[in-house]
């Protein structure tokens, strides 16, 4: 068994404020411990600059290279390999490269993206070092066929690519939905792209007619502005506010569908957890977001919110459809994005590194 060291420099797993990196990063945490390996949280420093400050960004250089000389010293000695999950422009690993360097360590990335259209402009220097700590892995694990272009036209050397589909931190599938409640949508309340994909869902619902009820399980500082979005339907829609675990898949259990447009979604775990309980996803046919969805029908972005409409009529009118499509969404996820699959690739991939040092 091997010593790993986990590091996450834009957000760190036990972070308070909720979000789709936390929470795969928790997942990715259990996934590579899940066969006894040991996995050691050892940095929460973070390294992020929202707005392109250079000044913050000099002055995270600076903590960066005090943290990662007392890594250097306080790393336990059996540490045989360093993972950093989502290495991009606005958090660079400043931390990894350096310490795996002086160590003697493996180096592998999670989840990274190169960006050299950064390269000039207020964010230059963040993402020349976050392309520079990409150079630096062995191993990049890419999540979509999205984030494998730019990883793949800017490989250094003999690096390796290797897919890492998202998935949930569970063994066996969950409960089937019976299929007869209301439509869901579960999602953050954040401003910009979350936003845009609740304007874009008011926009669908106004077309449609007839008795439909949407439950909407989420919240955040775009509550106002999303309750108004939603005040023309009255009843038919319901705010669940921000749900546990446990209650969210409750919702799952008896929901029709899950409704989501995805607006520049990376993926959505979303989409995975409600694939697992058997309900059907009406998303739109984006980049990241097809990685994660079963093989059916989503409609363009160029259709944009009738093409939605109409694929909720459709599932709306059709609960014999709605379970057909689910049953395929299960047997989907269950071969692709439980744990036992993400554990199995990235200790395929990974386990030579780590006996190649010893």
């Amino acid at each position: 068994m091997a010593r790993v060291a986990f590091y996450t420099p834009m957000k760190a797993p036990d972070n308070p404020v909720p979000s789709g990196d936390r929470e795969m990063a928790r997942n990715l945490m259990q996934a590579i411990s899940a066969q006894g390996d040991a996995v050691d949280l050892v940095s929460r420093l973070r390294v992020y600059d929202k707005t392109g400050d250079a000044q913050l960004q000099s002055s995270l250089r600076d903590t960066a290279t005090t943290e990662a000389q007392r890594l250097i010293a306080e790393l336990p000695r059996d540490t045989a390999l360093w993972v950093t999950y989502h290495n991009y422009y606005k958090a660079p690993d400043l931390l990894g490269p350096t310490v795996c360097k002086a160590r003697n360590i493996p180096y592998v990335q999670l989840e990274s993206t190169r960006a050299t259209s950064r390269l000039n402009g207020p964010w230059a220097g963040f993402a020349q070092a976050a392309h520079e700590a990409c150079d630096a892995a062995q191993v990049i694990f890419y999540h979509t066929a999205n984030d494998l272009i730019t990883l793949e036209r800017e490989r250094f050397r003999d690096q390796r690519l290797v897919e890492l589909p998202p998935f949930l931190p569970l063994t066996d599938l969950p409960s089937a939905s019976s299929s007869e409640g209301p439509m869901l949508t579960v999602g953050m309340m954040r401003h910009g792209d979350k936003l845009a994909s609740y304007t874009l869902l008011a926009d669908a619902l106004a077309h449609l007619d007839g008795d439909w009820t949407l439950d909407i399980a989420g919240d955040g500082p775009a509550r106002a502005e999303i309750e108004a979005l939603m005040a023309p339907f009255g009843p038919k829609v319901r705010f669940l506010g921000q749900c546990d675990r446990k209650t969210l898949q409750a919702i799952y259990g008896k929901a029709s569908f899950l409704v989501w447009p995805g607006v520049n979604e990376a993926y959505g775990m979303i989409y995975l957890e409600a694939q697992a309980s058997g309900l059907p996803v009406v998303a739109q046919d984006r980049p990241g977001v097809r990685d994660v969805l079963a093989p059916s029908e989503y409609p363009s972005v160029d259709d944009g919110a009738e093409g939605l409409a109409a694929r909720l009529r459709t599932l709306l009118q059709d609960r014999t459809l709605r379970l057909a499509i689910g049953a395929k969404a299960r047997a989907h996820i269950a071969e692709r994005h439980l744990l036992p699959a993400a554990t199995d690739r990235f200790w395929q991939t990974v386990r030579p590194l780590v006996e190649a040092t010893r």
